[in-house]
């Protein structure tokens, strides 16, 4: 009881001398809280008797009201000093004229196609682009595609009126593949970027356009080691050096053997895209020799390469413009 006066006196000066906010809770425990002086003495209280457990009650209680009245007090008397600080530290003079004029940007597919094109122009690579109306001849039939193929109908493909025309909107960018097996000598080395056009509803996972981009090597002596090389170093370049990549077996008419290529990124295997070697048959379309001449090719889409590399959940997030979005890649204003 004869301690009570001091230890009271030294908590109001603790409370007074703080001269911050974050001063004074970081104070609060050993204050106000269960770790306090007061506290550890209302704890005791059992162990006295009932009449001296009365007396002492009654004046750690007093106490402790007038400390938690004090902390309060000194505790808005800091938070108002604070508000002034800010509101004049941070005083804007609201009749200046504004300079809001958006610096603009590229959009995130723009950004990652740079990215890949300058990726593969390093190591030699060309950058070739085509149509997007194409002929379906270079859309399908060059590429070893049957005519009862399921790609072929109206259902996945965009054919124009009228159908003799036999003109579609592109449904890979392969089609500049051809036209460079057409028009170039091997060896061919090139990388083929572009919109490309499905029937899919637009949801969460698809879309009616859609970027690609693939790559076509063309020379003597290639094999699925070189495929395999070049999809290793394209994705240590796109998704980091402790990425994975894997093949696994599967079927395309314009490539054999055949592959889905997948990724370990995110302690995660996702599919990435398709590969294979050329097509014997897609060489002799072109009038490349095959017995002298072997080949690979990959396609990727762009956005599904952005949305994995960028952990978005929602390609629509990606097409439809929103301008909060395309910000976090640097495209925005000042």
């Amino acid at each position: 009881m004869s301690q009570l006066p001091e230890i009271v006196s030294r908590i109001k000066n603790a409370i007074n001398s703080a001269t911050t906010l974050e001063d004074l809770r970081s104070q609060k425990s050993t204050i106000v809280g269960d770790k306090s002086e007061l506290a550890k003495i209302s704890q005791g209280l059992g162990q006295l008797d009932a009449a001296e457990r009365a007396r002492l009650g009654k004046a750690v209680g007093q106490a402790r009201g007038e400390i938690a009245e004090l902390f309060e007090k000194r505790y808005s008397e800091l938070e108002r000093a604070r508000d002034l600080r800010v509101i004049d530290e941070e005083r804007v003079d609201v009749t200046l004229p504004t300079h809001r004029h958006p610096s603009g940007g590229l959009h995130p597919l723009t950004l990652i196609n740079n990215e890949i094109a300058e990726i593969f122009t390093a190591i030699g690579y060309q950058t070739v682009e085509g149509p997007e109306l194409e002929a379906a001849w270079l859309n399908f039939d060059a590429l070893n595609i049957p005519a009862d193929h399921p790609a072929r109908t109206m259902q996945d493909t965009f054919f124009i009126d009228p159908l003799e025309s036999n003109l579609v909107l592109r449904t890979h960018t392969s089609p500049s593949q051809i036209r460079t097996m057409l028009s170039h000598q091997p060896p061919i080395y090139v990388i083929c970027p572009g919109r490309t056009y499905r029937s899919d509803e637009l949801d969460a996972t698809h879309t009616p356009v859609f970027s690609q981009v693939e790559g076509l090597v063309i020379d003597r002596g290639i094999s699925m080691s070189h495929l395999k090389g070049t999809l290793d170093f394209f994705a240590k370049e796109m998704f980091g050096a402790e990425v994975v990549t894997r093949l696994r077996p599967s079927f395309f008419p314009f490539t054999e053997p055949s592959a889905e290529v997948d990724i370990f990124f995110n302690g995660r295997w996702i599919e990435w895209g398709g590969c294979g070697m050329v097509n014997p048959e897609v060489l002799k379309t072109c009038g490349v020799d095959s017995n002298e001449f072997s080949g690979f090719a990959f396609g990727m889409g762009l956005e599904r390469t952005l949305m994995v590399r960028h952990n978005i959940s929602d390609i629509r997030e990606i097409v439809e413009g929103d301008l909060r979005f395309s910000k976090k890649f640097g495209m925005g204003g000042r």
